[in-house]
């Protein structure tokens, strides 16, 4: 810790700043007026149908889609997801998702954090990304990151109304919503994967072997606001 703080006080000093409070929030803001001051550059004119998009990218990535129309729908979507893919019907995942009817569906849903026997775990979203299929996951005390990161397989339930167009758009909607960073932030595109041993592609290198999304119509619906941003 002495070395961490030796470096960090050397850059405070060449930065003015010092770890009193009113500084520190100063700096905050000087941060935050130049990014709502700044303007925007050239951007790809956004997709039409930001959904179709959406899935049609995330296909080339080899993650799978369903499309929903009312949150009552997921569990039954997501054990014929399973059961097509002769997968455990178990699983764990986010705390919030916890009063889904899963249990009616056939699956044993536990909300918590994951073990290493844990093969799937099923999340929520805060946004999603159509020009890239990217997920945009935020850590917290119900939300661990772990549930999208450990297991072989991970599901993601997606509200359709929090697809936006671009990755500047994701970030907006954070500095909007979250009153601020959480501990992490997790962008997901498709299953990990690797071509480092003789270019041969390996997916499930680094986490999950497979990605599959449930797109939820309903605008009512909104899982995975991460409860960590301000702690």
């Amino acid at each position: 810790m002495n070395s961490r703080e030796d470096i960090l006080g050397r850059v405070r000093a060449r930065i003015g700043r010092t770890t009193d409070r009113t500084t520190t929030a100063t700096g905050v803001d000087a941060v935050e007026n130049w990014l709502q001051a700044r303007q925007p550059g050239p951007r790809p004119a956004p997709a039409g149908d930001l959904l179709a998009t959406f899935k049609e990218k995330s296909e080339t990535l080899a993650t799978t889609v369903d499309v929903v129309d009312d949150a009552s729908a997921v569990p039954a979507t997501v054990a014929r997801y399973l059961a097509e893919r002769s997968l455990p019907m178990r699983a764990v995942g986010w705390l919030e998702l916890d009063s889904q009817p899963w249990r009616d569906a056939g699956i044993a849903f536990e909300g918590r954090g994951v073990v290493d026997a844990d093969l799937v775990g099923i999340t929520g979203c805060f946004c999603a990304i159509a020009e890239t299929a990217t997920l945009m996951l935020l850590s917290g005390p119900n939300t661990p990151a772990t549930v999208s990161l450990l297991p072989e397989t991970h599901i993601a339930i997606v509200a359709a109304s929090r697809v936006v167009p671009a990755m500047e758009d994701a970030w907006r909607l954070l500095r909007t919503e979250a009153g601020g960073l959480p501990r992490a932030v997790n962008f997901i595109s498709g299953p990990s994967r690797t071509g480092d041993i003789e270019q041969t592609l390996v997916l499930g290198a680094h986490g999950p072997y497979r990605v599959h999304v449930v797109l939820v119509k309903d605008p009512a619906f909104r899982p995975g606001h991460g409860d960590e941003a301000n702690s």
